[in-house]
């Protein structure tokens, strides 16, 4: 059967030219960017290599976080540097210590859990130049917002479920939320690219991950444990590795989603 889309041709039609393009060439755009394989190593392996490509857009994004947090800070009345301080006084021994005594914490901690749901368009505005950077696209300094202008609702309210869920796991035990977070992975990514609902971007990234655990859970602690690097390496380094994790989970997204289309949005 003779396939319109197998070769590229100028057909002449009297004063109308017909370009005819091959299939290739239609679905250029999509067919740019590169997917890891679904395993673990593979994964963060694509990750360094898309975040080396737009670590400068999530060092912007650390920055705001870092700003807004001081902004807080002030406003609660909380001094960090005061806590640390009594805290140390104290030697090993904390359980004399009152936590919830010291001035402005409890204000501090309510502000921060705000500000942290606040901010989540941002990381999937960071999400969302990763597949940019990804399908060869140029990056605008705006995309980094697009979380607020695009699903914004939905954002807030399944940063507000998954913190919920984390909370409840890092009460009983720090330890248990590295079990629960890759249940939580590709959340944000679906939000974006499937422009879904709180709920149904819940249900598909537990779904996914609990058939997937093993490769989740290790990937989602290898990209923890390189996130906080900055902390162990140079203190304020972690400006420039926090983000990472959010790499991480696009490169989920795509190794067991497949690689999205590129969105645009009509401004």
């Amino acid at each position: 059967m003779f396939n319109v889309f197998s070769f590229k041709k100028k057909l002449n039609l009297g004063r109308t030219t017909l370009k005819i393009y091959t299939m290739s060439e239609f679905n250029e755009f999509d067919q740019q960017g590169s997917v890891p394989e679904r395993n673990t190593s593979s994964v963060i392996s694509h990750a360094f290599e898309m975040y080396k490509g737009i670590f400068l857009y999530a060092i912007v994004a650390m920055v705001i976080y870092l700003v807004a947090g001081s902004v807080i800070q002030t406003l609660s009345g909380f001094n960090s540097m005061s806590f640390a301080d009594d805290m140390k006084s104290y030697g090993d021994d904390f359980s004399g210590y009152n936590i919830w005594a010291a001035p402005g914490f409890t204000l501090y901690l309510s502000m921060s859990w705000l500000l942290g749901i606040l901010l989540a368009p941002l990381y999937v505005g960071l999400i969302y130049i990763v597949n940019k950077y990804n399908t060869k696209t140029p990056v605008e300094f705006s995309d980094l917002f697009i979380g607020y202008r695009q699903n914004f609702v939905n954002i807030l309210i399944y940063s507000l479920l998954s913190g919920l869920i984390t909370s409840v796991a890092a009460f009983f035990c720090v330890i248990p939320v590295f079990f629960v977070y890759p249940l939580l992975m590709l959340g944000y990514p679906i939000l974006l690219f499937e422009n879904a609902t709180a709920t149904d971007a819940l249900g598909k990234t537990f779904r996914i991950a609990k058939e997937n655990y093993g490769t989740f859970l290790g990937t989602t602690v290898l990209g923890i444990i390189i996130s906080c690097a900055g902390i162990v390496l140079c203190g304020i380094g972690v400006i420039a590795t926090a983000p990472f994790i959010m790499v991480v989970m696009y490169s989920l997204y795509c190794a067991f989603l497949g690689k999205p289309r590129q969105i645009t949005y009509k401004k």
